[in-house]
């Protein structure tokens, strides 16, 4: 059975400048999904939220946007926005644990609110032609609030349902529930899309082996823990390439320098790579010691230096 590999949005993350590099040197992922454009109330698109989906600045194959809103205006003004830069499909967040959203009535907090799921997707599907496909988690206090909701669901014809394996609550604490997710499988007519916890080439057969009739899999964290990860279950294989540090390195090289000309000062720079690398140190030898060599440094030219002697380590 072919495969769908899909990058998941992670905010703060996974912006153009990342998808790019991230094509560029590893691939294996078929499409990509932008973290989401939130509106707070104002129908205005941030300046940030423009360059991250101006089609110019993206070079990847294929690039989803999402929104994260409770909302029907806001949602039908995002669609509005969107299409006029030429996307076709708008991807609704129902599946971000973090209590700022949730506690907001967005995100998994959302889930146990049938009603206002339908009031959304009923403005959008009778004032637009977009396609909508959702991201979700299996509720926020408990894995059985999403079976309440695909009874709404079946009224769309919703692309597609990408379902992170665990609840709101946890945020990525804990396991990813299984047996909830084969509920979901057995329980909704839409196409679902398995996400949580895609770590490793094993990981991936494991659940491919639970769950065989899903083609179609989100990889998170594990993306930016381990990039080769998508083409290695693409190809079947555990082994790495050859030149696999010198990628590696390359790859935080470009977007460094990306970043470090995007943002002003030395702090900005430094907190976004220790962003990164809280995932990146998790394919090196010695994961918490990598960690806090780059957390100890407090310029630029010590990051540098640090960063080679790491790859130099691993080499």
């Amino acid at each position: 059975m072919s495969i769908t590999l899909l990058s998941s949005p992670l905010q703060g993350f996974t912006d153009f400048r990342f998808r790019n590099a991230f094509h560029q040197y590893f691939g294996g992922i078929d499409t990509f999904y932008a973290p989401y454009i939130r509106l707070n109330g104002k129908l205005v698109i941030k300046n940030n939220y423009q360059r991250d989906l101006d089609p110019e600045n993206n070079t990847v194959p294929h690039l989803i946007p999402q929104v994260m809103t409770n909302d029907p205006d806001e949602f039908l003004f995002v669609i509005k926005y969107i299409e006029s830069l030429g996307y076709t499909e708008l991807n609704w967040n129902l599946g971000c644990p973090y209590p700022m959203v949730t506690k907001q009535g967005m995100g998994s907090g959302m889930i146990c609110n049938p009603s206002k799921i339908d009031d959304v997707l009923h403005k959008a599907h009778n004032e637009s032609d977009i396609t909508i496909s959702m991201k979700m988690r299996m509720g926020y206090d408990d894995p059985t609030e999403i079976l309440g909701v695909f009874p709404i669901l079946e009224k769309y014809p919703i692309k597609n349902i990408a379902i992170h394996a665990r609840i709101g609550k946890q945020l990525y604490k804990g396991g990813t529930d299984l047996d909830a997710f084969q509920n979901c499988v057995d329980q909704s007519p839409h196409k679902l899309y398995y996400n949580g916890d895609v770590t490793s080439v094993q990981a991936y057969r494991d659940l491919q082996e639970r769950f065989p009739s899903i083609d179609h899999w989100m990889i998170g964290r594990g993306l930016i823990a381990d990039p080769f990860l998508p083409q290695m279950i693409r190809d079947n294989t555990t082994e790495y390439p050859k030149d696999r540090w010198q990628i590696f390195k390359a790859f935080h090289d470009t977007i460094y320098q990306q970043y470090d000309e995007a943002l002003s000062g030395p702090m900005p720079i430094k907190m976004k790579m220790l962003g990164f690398w809280e995932y990146f140190s998790q394919s090196f030898n010695d994961p918490r010691k990598v960690y806090k060599a780059i957390k100890k440094n407090g310029s630029p030219r010590n990051y540098r230096a640090t960063v080679n002697e790491i790859f130099a380590k691993q080499r």
